[in-house]
C-alpha cells in the first residue's frame, strides 16, 4: 500500500583577471551617523521620529573580474560579495530607480547579464561602479550590508521581514493580552499586538465596547478588512436556516476557515458582544505545533497530509450568492520543509475526492491521527470569551473550534467576526517598525 503512496506522492570572461584593492585610506573606528526622519503614516499619531542611524564603515573594497563580483571588507571583519550584474540590476541612480516609489525603473530586457566593471572606487561609505557605457553607480554601505548575501545575512534579513521564527506552544499557553484601546491609539502596543500576532498565532484584546463595529476599527488600524462572500464583517449567532455551521448552537470541531477559497484569509478578527450563558466555550489549537508532532511519530501521515489534494467546496447565499470549489494540502509546506499553513474544514470538505480508489483508506486514517493528535489533552486550550474580548488569531496555523452552547431567546450569544489577510498586517507591522525604531 505504501509503495501506491509513494508513487503518487554567470558565464564566466576569461580576458580580464585582474584584482583592484581599494583602501579608504582613513582611520574609520569613529562612524559618522546619519540622521533619518520618520513622518507621521496616520492622522492620530502626531509625531515624527528622528532615528540615529549608525553608517557602516568600509575597510577596503576588492574586484574580482574573473569572477564577475565586487568583496566588500567590513570593519567588524566579516566581508560581503556582490555579483557584477547584480550591483548593475540594482543601481539606484534616478535613471535606473524611482526612489519616491522605491521600484526598479531598468528594464530586465536592457541589463546585459554578462557585464563587468569599468572601474571601482570606495570614497568614504560609498562605493562606485563605472560601467563599460560609463554609465555610473554609487551604493552605500548601509544599503549594502543589509542586503549581503552571505547565508547568516539573508537569514536574519528573512526573519526581519517575515518574523518567520514563530513560538509553537501547547496547553500551557498564556495567551498574549492586551487592551482594545491602546491598540487603536498607541503604536507601541499596535506593533507589539501584530508582532506577538505573527509568532505567537493568537493575541486577546479585551475591554472592547460590547457593540458592534469593533472589527471594522482593528481592519482600518491595519489597512482593510478582507471582503468574503459573508460581508466584510459578520454576526455568528443561531440563526434558522444557518448559511454556515457556525450560525447554529452546536459544537463546531476544530477547523480553519475558507478552506473553500484557494487563498483563505490570514488572520481572523472575532469580537464577543453577548456570550453564551451556558457553554460556548472556545477551544485553539497551534496546528502548525501539532504537524510537527505528526511528523515525527507518524511520518507516512504526514506525507500523505502534506501530498494530497484535497477538494473543499462551500455552496449558499449570504451577504452574496457563491459556489465555491478549491484544491488544497491539509498541511502546507515552503520550500524548506517548514509547515507554513493548515487547509482544513470538515464542514466543507467535498464528497468529490480527487484521488486514486486505493488511497481514501489510508488519507483519511491520516487525516484521523493528525486530528486525535490535535485533540489531546496537552494540545488543546478551551476558555470562555467574555463580552467585550477580542479574539485576533492566525487562521492559517490556528484550528479553532466551539463547543456547544443552550440558545435561550432574548439571551443569545452574539460575535461579530471579520477577516484581513497577512499582507496588509504585515505592511502595518513593517511600517509601524520604521516609524518607532527606523533602520535597526
Amino acid at each position: 500500500m505504501w509503495r501506491s503512496i509513494k508513487k503518487y506522492l554567470l558565464n564566466n570572461r576569461m580576458n580580464r583577471n585582474g584584482i583592484n584593492t581599494l583602501l579608504t585610506g582613513r582611520n574609520t573606528l569613529c562612524h559618522p551617523k546619519q540622521v533619518v526622519p520618520f513622518q507621521d503614516y496616520r492622522k492620530h499619531t502626531p509625531a515624527a521620529f528622528n532615528i540615529s542611524v549608525p553608517i557602516l564603515a568600509i575597510q577596503k573594497v576588492e574586484a574580482f573580474d574573473k569572477q564577475r563580483c565586487i568583496t566588500v571588507h567590513w570593519d567588524d571583519g566579516s566581508h560581503s560579495q556582490y555579483p557584477y550584474v547584480w550591483l548593475r540590476d540594482n543601481c539606484q541612480c534616478t535613471q535606473c530607480f524611482l526612489s519616491s516609489a522605491k521600484a526598479r525603473k531598468l528594464p530586465i530586457e536592457d541589463l546585459d547579464v554578462n557585464i563587468y566593471a569599468e572601474k571601482v572606487t570606495l570614497t568614504d561609505s560609498k562605493i562606485s561602479v563605472v560601467w563599460p557605457d560609463q554609465h555610473l553607480s554609487e551604493f552605500d554601505s548601509n544599503w549594502l550590508k543589509i542586503r549581503s548575501f552571505a547565508q547568516s545575512a539573508r537569514k536574519e534579513k528573512q526573519e526581519q521581514l517575515f518574523l518567520t521564527d514563530q513560538q509553537n506552544w501547547g496547553s500551557q499557553l498564556q495567551i498574549p493580552t492586551v487592551n482594545f484601546e491602546e491598540v487603536l491609539d498607541n503604536d507601541e502596543v499596535a506593533y507589539q499586538w501584530l508582532r506577538n500576532l505573527r509568532q505567537t498565532g493568537i493575541v486577546r484584546l479585551k475591554h472592547a465596547p460590547a457593540e458592534k463595529g469593533q472589527v471594522a476599527k482593528l481592519g482600518k488600524r491595519i489597512g482593510f478588512l478582507r471582503l468574503t462572500f459573508y460581508g466584510l464583517t459578520w454576526q455568528v449567532e443561531d440563526k434558522i436556516d444557518a448559511s454556515n455551521v457556525a450560525y447554529t448552537s452546536g459544537k463546531l470541531s476544530l477547523h480553519t476557515d475558507y478552506s473553500a477559497l484557494q487563498y483563505p484569509p490570514g488572520i481572523q478578527l472575532l469580537h464577543c458582544i453577548k456570550p453564551a450563558d451556558v457553554g460556548g466555550e472556545t477551544v485553539i489549537v497551534d496546528g502548525f505545533h501539532v504537524a510537527n508532532q505528526l511528523r515525527q511519530v507518524n511520518p507516512e501521515a504526514f506525507q500523505l497530509l502534506t501530498s494530497v489534494l484535497v477538494d473543499f467546496t462551500d455552496t449558499g447565499v449570504d451577504s452574496y450568492d457563491f459556489s465555491l470549489q478549491s484544491k488544497q494540502r491539509i498541511i502546507d509546506l515552503d520550500h524548506n520543509g517548514k509547515v507554513v499553513r493548515i487547509n482544513f474544514n470538515n464542514a466543507t470538505r467535498d464528497s468529490v475526492f480527487d484521488i486514486p480508489v486505493e488511497l481514501v483508506h489510508p488519507f483519511l486514517s491520516a487525516l484521523k491521527d493528525y486530528m486525535d493528535l490535535m485533540y489531546k489533552p496537552e494540545n488543546i486550550v478551551s476558555f470562555k470569551m467574555e463580552a467585550g474580548d477580542v479574539l485576533t488569531f492566525d487562521n492559517w496555523r490556528i484550528l479553532h473550534g466551539r463547543r456547544a452552547y443552550i440558545s435561550a431567546a432574548g439571551s443569545a450569544r452574539h460575535l461579530e467576526g471579520a477577516y484581513v489577510d497577512w499582507d496588509e498586517a504585515m505592511s502595518r507591522l513593517r511600517c509601524l517598525e520604521q516609524a518607532l525604531y527606523g533602520n535597526k
